[in-house]
Parts: structure tokens; sequence; C-alpha cells
């Protein structure tokens, strides 16, 4: 192995233990391993062919920059804390705005989702049955009373004392709520899995997603509870429904990889852009686990919409500055 090699390496290495996988080019990433299996073999025929004591410093020298190589490509170059306040600081919000175009794309398909199940639904309300299952109506559909369907918003979720309790109507709004966050995070999960077949199941699930919740929008609006179904609604689901656009963007990002490969085949491109969508699901696990935080705790206590509205727009104004702002101190390497 020539020496601008080693010094390629050295420096791929330095970059790499300083400032994380993100720092590299797609190149450098794939050249990494095939550099450092070259020096691990040098070293090793260095070490077979019985240098003369003058020329030990070279061979430490290379020894050295194997070891370091091992352990950059092997394990964790930072401290556990320090890594994870960097992918929050830097590397989240970076990856979130350089696949900016999915995400929008991701937004658009379960935002039309939305506005398809609500118009359909305010047109026809037997429409809702066939966008809503049993299971996740949980009693709310359009033969509930207007009444039913307003205490549902308001009650404080406590599990009943007694199963015949009037209120276990409030305990079921707890249910449907937790059923609701695991359905997202079951949906976020399915589009970044099923991205690799060229991303056409990821618009499915996000439009489907949409129009469950238009048409749950659309029952609420035709009982005059619009405004307040949002406002239950939107202080958790403004994190719980960008998390799940975040993963309909990593599942686009995985199947753009494979339909259009570049100069690379298909297999190294759905690896080197697999890492950076890996990114946005992990971020977007973390907004989902905010989001239920958010649920179990602020929405239980608070029942003013006009609160409940503001702490949304809060939290909207909150991920945007995050994601437009966040971590441009840091320069992009592929810029």
């Amino acid at each position: 192995m020539s020496e601008p090699a080693w010094q390629e390496l050295d420096g791929i290495v330095e970059r790499l233990d300083r400032e994380g996988a993100a720092a590299l080019t797609a190149d450098e990433l794939l050249r990494l391993p095939n550099l450092y299996r070259s020096a691990g073999s040098a070293l090793a025929q260095a070490r077979a062919s019985g240098l003369d004591p003058g020329d030990r410093g070279g061979v430490d020298s290379l020894n050295a920059l194997v070891a370091r190589s091992y352990l950059a490509i092997h394990c964790s170059g930072r401290p556990s804390g320090e890594a994870l306040g960097r992918f929050f600081r830097v590397r989240f919000p970076r990856t979130v705005r350089r696949h900016a175009g999915f995400v929008a794309a991701a937004l658009l398909v379960l935002a039309l989702g939305i506005l398809t199940g609500w118009r359909l639904t305010l047109a026809d309300p037997e429409r809702f049955y066939s966008f809503v299952d049993e299971g996740m109506a949980n009693g709310r559909t359009p033969s509930s009373s207007t009444q039913e369907l307003r205490d549902a918003l308001y009650t404080t979720g406590d599990p009943p004392a007694d199963p015949g309790d009037s209120d276990e109507d409030a305990y079921g709004l707890v249910a449907f709520a937790s059923f609701l966050f695991t359905h997202n995070a079951q949906v976020g999960l399915l589009c970044f899995a099923l991205g690799f077949a060229a991303g056409v199941p990821v618009l499915f699930l996000l439009f489907s997603n949409g129009l469950i919740l238009g048409a749950f929008a659309a029952l609420y609006q035709s009982r005059g509870l619009g405004l307040e179904l949002w406002a239950w609604l939107l202080p958790h689901g403004v994190s719980e429904l960008a998390a799940v656009c975040l993963c309909g963007a990593a599942g686009m990002v995985v199947g753009a990889s494979v339909v259009f490969p570049g100069p690379h085949s298909r297999l190294q491109n759905l690896a080197i852009q697999g890492r950076s969508a890996a990114l946005l699901v992990l971020g977007a696990m973390f907004m989902m686990l905010l989001a239920g935080a958010l649920e179990g705790i602020f929405r239980q206590s608070v029942h003013d919409p006009a609160v409940r509205l503001a702490v949304a727009a809060v939290t909207f104004l909150g991920w945007l500055l995050y994601f437009l702002l966040a971590g441009r101190h840091a320069a992009d390497p592929r810029s």
C-alpha cells in the first residue's frame, strides 16, 4: 500500500472520529473498508518481511493507523451521550433538510388523504366505515350521539373503578389514543421497511392513514365539534404526524435509491442511502415518544381548546425552527 493511500485513510479516520459518518462523502464511505483492508495487508507484510530497526517507525505508524481505523469502523469513537447529543443537534435536522423534497412529498400525500377522507365522509357519513375499522373507531361512529363524541374530548381518562361506571367511556378514549399512537408508529416503521418496493407502498400507507384522520375530522365536524377535535388531537398530533411523514420520507429515500442508483450498483446505493434514511426513522421514533408523553400528561390535564391549540401552534413552530436552523453551524460535507 502506498504512502498517499495511508494519508488518505488517516484523513478519513480523523474526520470520522471528529465529526461522525455524516462528515464523509458516499465515495469515502465506500473507500474506507478497502483502505483499511489494504493497510492491514501492508502491515502484515511489513511484519513478515523482518524490517530493519530503522524501518520500525514506519511500521509502528502503520500499526497505529490500522488500530485507529478498526476502532473507527467497528466501535463508537464518542461517548454515547456526546454521540446522542450530536445526533439531535446536528445529524438529525441536517438529514431532514437534505431530504426536504421527500419530506414535503410525504406531507402532501398525507394531506391529500386527510382531505379526501374528510370530503367523502361529509358527503356520505356511511363512508366512515370504509375508512375506519371497528377497533380504531372504538365506538366513535356516525351512530354515536353528539354528547358521546363531545364527552370523549374532555374526559380525564382514568380507569373506571366499576366496569359499569359512566367513566368507562372516558377510559375508552385513553385506549383509543393509545391505539392511534401504536397505529401511527406501525405505519411509520412500515413506510421505512417497504420503501425498497420502489416507494409505492409508502404512498399507499400515508394516504390510507390520512383517510382515517379525515374521516374522524368529518364525523366531528358534522356535529359541530371539528375545532374541538383538532384541539384535542394537534398538541400531540403535530409531533406524531410529522414523525409519520419523516418515516414516509425515509421509505421514499430507500425506494428512490433502488429505482435511481446513479453511479453505484443498486445494492451499494441502497446501503449508502439506507443509512441516511435510518437517521430519519431514528429521529422520528424519538418524536413519537415525545408525542406519547405529551398526550399522556398534557391532554389529560388541560381541557381548554384555546390552550390546546396554542400548545399545538408552539409545538409546530418549535419543530419548524429546529429543522430549519439546528445544526447549521456544522458544515455539510456534501455541499
